[in-house]
């Protein structure tokens, strides 16, 4: 798959989704990004299974005649980078066909951002990737969560449950991010982070 200038174009082939293994962390909003990616696996009739060559839960999806591999990793948000830097090594995949989904505390819930590169904000899962991958040259999927007015309160908020309005709204999001698969996949990624960039939520 070439660009019109001879260029290889890059697609998404790996999509991960952050969080915190165990019940305690099941709905709360520092697992927006792993909800993602179980809500991916639903849609597509597939189930997440352990993976322990991956450190994750796995499955394999197929959007436009295109394999799409997504992984929660088991690991604690901190060790992220393990299971994203396993997985990418198995399937020999770039950084920049890796999408990384996770929580936003600098979004309103409802609003969802695709970019690529940047820092990682202080999120923890984020700067472990970014450490084991040498670079942060892959792509983010920001969930917004809303913010609780306080970086005192951050660490609480994030480990708290979704309430039902929020979980509503991230599922819009979830939702029409699944309809800008076929853009991801196919390399199409400017007509993706258009669509997506431009949602104006519920």
């Amino acid at each position: 798959m070439h660009t019109p200038d001879g260029r290889k174009r890059m697609a998404i082939k790996i999509i991960v989704g952050l969080g915190n293994p165990g019940k305690e962390y099941e709905q709360t909003r520092h697992n927006a990004g792993a909800q993602f990616i179980e809500y991916l696996a639903q849609r597509s009739g597939q189930q997440l299974k352990p993976e322990k060559k991956f450190h994750g839960m796995y499955a394999k999806i197929s959007v436009a005649n295109s394999d799409l591999h997504l992984i929660n990793p088991t690991t604690y948000m901190n060790r992220s980078g393990l299971s994203v830097q396993a997985i990418a090594s198995f399937f020999k995949i770039l950084p920049e066909e890796i999408l990384v989904a996770h929580d936003e505390l600098d979004l309103p819930c409802g609003k969802v951002k695709l970019k690529l590169g940047g820092g990682h904000g202080g999120h923890n899962g984020l700067r472990d990737i970014i450490k084991a991958l040498g670079g942060n040259n892959f792509y983010r999927l920001r969930l917004g969560i809303d913010h609780p007015g306080s970086k005192e309160q951050v660490v609480g908020y994030v480990l708290g449950k979704t309430d039902k309005g929020q979980m509503q709204l991230l599922e819009s999001t979830f939702d029409e991010c699944e309809r800008s698969l076929d853009f991801l996949t196919s390399g199409e990624i400017a007509k993706a982070m258009n669509r997506i960039n431009s949602f104006a939520g519920q």
